[in-house]
């Protein structure tokens, strides 16, 4: 689950060294970390952004938040399944 959070919203404790950086190809617009010693996925933890989508799992509190959306569903293997009612996008979500 990727949850999107306010740069100012981040705490550091330790770790930071141990990010990995990939740079998006379109059509993708985030760049994806992961930690360098586990292999975890991290979302965009060490984006310049205000606002960035960020693994869940990265957190250490518990965010208690729900799916508003699913993107790129049509990227999802055959044996995903989705399991809830959230609205679902072939691609990124388009506003308006």
């Amino acid at each position: 689950m990727i949850a999107f959070i306010k740069k100012d919203d981040l705490r550091w404790i330790q770790g930071r060294e141990s990010i990995k950086v990939f740079a998006p190809k379109a059509p993708y617009k985030y760049s994806r970390c992961f930690c360098k010693i586990c292999g975890s996925s991290l979302g965009e933890i060490l984006s310049d952004a205000d606002s960035f989508p960020i693994a869940a799992n990265a957190l250490d509190a518990d965010i208690s938040v729900r799916n508003q959306f699913h993107e790129f569903v049509s990227e999802k293997p055959a044996w995903y399944e989705i399991c809830d009612d959230a609205e679902q996008f072939e691609g990124h979500p388009t506003s308006a």
